[in-house]
């Protein structure tokens, strides 16, 4: 196993409860009503697509960017108090490094907000980080776990991700990399190339290593 990489909210960090409350916050400031179905929809997928969500289901007339702010301003707001890390992250985090593999984290958020998260689950868990502002098409698209895998000269065909989302997934599937998926909010089903766990404690680095052998 040459890497495991990692994906950030809802997998390391129990950061999904928290951007529903903020996307709640910018809908009602748009003019409409957020729930679960809507959030389902905005899993694991880029800032540019919550926004453009956002905009078509309450028809408001408002710059994009005036909307990336309020997120933005809203999950800085909320992260500043520090955030609940999933059950398992860290023991799965400190195995991994005990067993000398390099480590990832791979995320459709922004950089400011990784760096938030950052500051409680700690940057010295990871070789290389790639956020949003690193790539030019987010997940689903191969390009984030591509650039990590390239970032740290490995073969993805020999490398675990874990991820918690359909988007996140896919991503994964299609830089050639094995998948453990967790989901969080939304469903995924095993596949070739993929198991699904219900929580990061049932994981440990002989599941990984299973899944390159």
């Amino acid at each position: 196993m040459d890497a495991v990489l990692f994906d950030m909210d809802g997998l390391l960090v129990d950061t999904e409860k928290v951007w529903f409350e903020v996307e709640s916050e910018v809908v009602t400031r748009l003019g409409g009503t957020w729930g679960p179905e809507h959030q389902e929809q905005l899993v694991g997928g880029s800032w540019e697509r919550s926004v453009a969500y956002m905009l078509a289901m309450t028809g408001a007339e408002v710059a994009p960017s005036l909307i990336g702010e309020w997120l933005l301003d809203g999950m800085e707001r909320r992260l500043a108090d520090g955030v609940v890390t999933m059950p398992g992250a860290l023991e799965l985090l400190r195995a991994v490094a005990d067993e000398g593999v390099p480590i990832a984290l791979v995320t459709s958020s922004l950089r400011v907000i990784a760096d938030s998260v950052l500051k409680t689950i700690g940057r010295e868990h990871f070789d290389v980080i790639v956020t949003a502002d690193d790539v030019t098409w987010t997940k689903p698209h191969p390009e984030p776990y591509l650039t990590a895998t390239g970032l740290l000269s490995v073969d993805p065909a020999r490398c675990a991700v874990l991820e918690d989302s359909p988007n996140g997934v896919a991503s994964a599937s299609a830089a050639g990399c094995q998948v453990v998926a967790v989901p969080s909010l939304v469903a995924i089903d095993p596949a070739p190339g993929r198991i699904v766990v219900p929580s990061l404690r049932h994981v440990d680095v002989a599941l990984l290593r299973g899944l390159i052998a």
